[in-house]
């Protein structure tokens, strides 16, 4: 008898438990729900914050808070480290909700997830090509932001990166000796990403290449462009150097 009603009292516990984990959000409002949700994000509890913007997305899809959740929704896999989904939940809040508070938020939270998948300069930078996109966006729409400088910090560094993978090629091709291939991609470079900090390098490298192949007037021109252009580096002695045994011998023609 003692044992079945054990059993019983254990059953009845179970039962209250569930039932009361289960039902203390039942007849809370969106926003008390959405309160809710953003105290447990604070407190660092990111799963229990998702289950519950989850939630609230899906019972009041039709309500003010609904632009709220979506964007914390986004916060908390960014927190957790999953910048691809993250990445999802901010794109969909400014698809979806294009008039809402966060939207400028999102769009700055969007581009620091595709930052965050920005792999080593080696691998496939699409990621890093999306986060650019992404900031110019955040420029282009929000101007007076006080992030802008750091944003435009972040493109630049970004961009220096997609350089080094052209640049890396492009050296690899000429310890190959094959100059021809080399001079296409410092040219590339020098197309795509004028400003970044392998720029004057590559056009040094151009440079030389021409002197090599006896390309002499070639060579003359590109060497003023430098003069021109990358005033501070530190190949400028050197490329001055070749301007001065260039114009002797174009001269000597």
């Amino acid at each position: 008898m003692k044992i079945i009603q054990l059993l019983l009292i254990i059953i009845i516990s179970g039962i209250y438990f569930s039932c009361s984990s289960g039902t203390e959000t039942v007849g809370l409002s969106p926003e008390e729900r959405f309160a809710l949700a953003k105290a447990e994000f604070e407190d660092e509890d990111y799963e229990e914050a998702l289950n519950e913007l989850q939630a609230i997305i899906l019972q009041f899809s039709g309500t003010a808070i609904i632009d709220d959740a979506q964007y914390y929704l986004g916060l908390c896999h960014y927190k957790r480290g999953e910048f691809i989904r993250a990445a999802f939940e901010f794109s969909k809040l400014i698809r979806d909700y294009p008039t809402s508070e966060y939207v400028k938020e999102a769009q700055y939270m969007l581009a620091e997830s595709y930052l965050e998948l920005s792999p080593h300069y080696s691998l496939d930078q699409r990621f890093s090509r999306k986060a650019i996109e992404e900031y110019q966006a955040f420029i282009d729409f929000f101007p007076t932001d006080q992030r802008v400088p750091e944003v435009e910090k972040r493109i630049a560094l970004l961009n220096d990166k997609l350089a080094e993978k052209i640049f890396t090629s492009a050296v690899q091709y000429r310890k190959l000796n094959n100059v021809r291939s080399a001079i296409i991609y410092f040219d590339l470079l020098l197309e795509k990403y004028p400003d970044s900090k392998f720029a004057d390098v590559s056009s040094y490298n151009k440079i030389t290449l021409l002197v090599e192949k006896s390309q002499h007037e070639e060579a003359l021109k590109e060497a003023n462009k430098f003069i021109q252009k990358y005033s501070n580096s530190p190949y400028l002695k050197d490329v001055q150097s070749i301007v001065g045994n260039l114009n002797k011998k174009v001269t000597e023609k």
